[in-house]
């Protein structure tokens, strides 16, 4: 009697690097797992060199990886002839060339992939079956549970309910170690001048024939790279090195100026783990694990704001937006409050800016793929707000720039925390200000063509007069936001002619805009 053999071809995105899930604790050679660069994903939009090669790199790394722990591998390159350039086609053609008799996948952690792989699977002929990713600390319905019936959807709310089920630094069942919950008010520390942050932990990989392959099929990317010195961790390794160096040198500090921003410091004290975590060569709970360890092994040498600061990051926020982005889309991606329609400036794409805050942030972006969480929010963000650019452009420019961008954790950040375009799900309050935060919370004004003290007038920093002209366009939608409600007593309190200067001059910003 014949025995029917089973084959198994389990696909793996760019994004599902776990070296740790369950999948590989054993090695079956009826199991061919596949690794794909395809078009459809350097294409959907505009990427940085540095995002794209930092996808190709970590995934050949650990598809080698996998082939000398002697599983079996298919790993399908950018320019291979046979290569169909999407996840189902390329599948489809290897379940049929190879007469697999199963297909498995991981959850995608985007809509857009999820859909067209539980579309794919149901249309397949042969016995398939999805896992998690083995990955997060909550389910992706988790949040949705947690708020159900509710219209709002606090992120404290929500990183209470995961210290107390993970048990993350309490006191006893339930009870916020030291007493609070939340300590950010101690985050928020500008870098005193004399203050110079350790040099970042940078790598040096070889990407050129990466790079090579990338330019050959001539994919549209943006921003520059060194590709015979790769900064990012691409491996294991590396980024468990980078974790060590951020726990040993930087978490001390990380808390008092997590929120601080100065020309040519580009890292300061952040952790830069995200590519790293949301490719999954690290696990959210080692990365919180290994911060809580080295605080209660070294008492007085990280202060425990620096650390709740830390871990409310990941635990919280990045949970958070992931649990609003499944229980929000696909919807989210459409929603636009303001009913903002501008494009982008121009000079976004170059950093070619006389705004000394902008153009660093930008400038930055292009070089290194990354700006930390106030310079995404309260530089570049603000200024997108204050312009009225409609969310799609904002959108677009903020998942293609970063290399830690995945719309799970983009769009939630971009369309809801910084454009305020879901009318407050994510943010209690829209997230602009004037040229005072941005002084208050860095030196980028000094030195700046524009004058950060002057409103309106030659030279006046555009932030002043678009600060209050976003109010009064917006006046019928957020004067009964009790978060600021004080900013439209002071507006109404403006005398008329200051009111109407104002006013002009931002209007004449606007209309000049890609000139500033």
């Amino acid at each position: 009697m014949k025995t029917e053999t089973h084959k198994t071809l389990r696909l793996l995105l760019g994004d599902q690097l776990n070296i740790n899930h369950s999948w590989f604790k054993t090695v079956d050679a009826s199991i061919t797992y596949v690794f794909m660069e395809v078009r459809s994903e350097t294409d959907y939009t505009h990427h940085h060199i540095q995002k794209v090669i930092g996808f190709f790199a970590a995934m050949q790394s650990f598809a080698n990886d996998l082939r000398q722990r002697n599983h079996q591998v298919i790993y399908i390159h950018l320019n291979d002839d046979h290569n169909l350039h999407q996840f189902d086609k390329n599948c489809e053609s290897l379940i049929s060339k190879n007469n697999f008799t199963r297909f498995e996948y991981q959850l995608p952690d985007e809509y857009r992939l999820d859909e067209q792989l539980k579309n794919f699977a149901a249309k397949l002929k042969i016995a398939t079956h999805v896992f998690d990713t083995e990955h997060f600390y909550s389910s992706r319905n988790e949040l949705k549970d947690l708020f159900a019936g509710k219209k709002i959807y606090l992120m404290e709310t929500f990183y209470r309910y995961m210290r107390k089920k993970h048990h993350v630094l309490l006191e006893g069942a339930d009870k916020p170690l030291h007493g609070k919950w939340n300590f950010d008010e101690d985050n928020r520390k500008k870098l005193p001048k004399t203050h110079k942050p350790i040099a970042p932990l940078l790598f040096a990989n070889d990407v050129i024939e990466i790079e090579k392959e990338i330019k050959k099929a001539k994919v549209k990317t943006l921003g520059t790279v060194d590709s015979k010195h790769f900064i990012w961790p691409i491996n294991r390794i590396q980024s468990l090195s980078l974790l060590n160096f951020f726990i040993e040198n930087c978490l001390p500090f990380f808390g008092t100026f997590q929120d601080a921003m100065a020309p040519h410091e580009w890292s300061i004290y952040h952790s830069r783990l995200s590519f790293s975590m949301n490719i999954k060569l690290l696990s959210p709970k080692e990365v919180v694990d290994k911060a809580i360890e080295a605080y209660f092994e070294n008492p007085g040498k990280i202060e425990y704001h620096q650390l709740e600061g830390f871990v409310r990051q990941i635990i919280g926020w990045r949970e958070y937006m992931r649990g609003m982005y499944w229980m929000k889309m696909p919807e989210y991606s459409r929603l636009n409050y303001f009913d903002h329609g501008e494009p982008l400036p121009q000079w976004f794409w170059t950093g070619k800016t006389k705004m000394n805050c902008l153009k660093n942030a930008i400038h930055q972006s292009l070089d290194f793929a990354y700006a930390h969480h106030i310079q995404r929010l309260m530089i570049t963000g603000n200024f997108a707000l204050l312009a009225g650019v409609h969310p799609d452009e904002v959108d677009a420019w903020y998942l293609g720039i970063y290399i830690d961008a995945i719309e799970w954790v983009e769009i939630t950040n971009t369309r809801g925390m910084s454009q305020f375009a879901d009318g407050g799900m994510v943010g209690t309050k829209p997230y602009v200000s004037s040229a005072t935060y941005i002084n208050k919370m860095s030196s980028y004004c000094t030195g700046c063509y524009y004058d950060k003290s002057k409103k309106t007038g030659d030279k006046a920093c555009p932030f002043n007069s678009l600060y209050w002209n976003f109010y009064d366009r917006h006046e019928a939608k957020l004067s009964k936001n009790p978060r600021i409600g004080m900013m439209y007593t002071v507006w109404k309190r403006m005398e008329p002619k200051a009111k109407t200067e104002l006013l002009k001059q931002a209007e004449y910003y606007l209309n000049h805009i890609n000139e500033l």
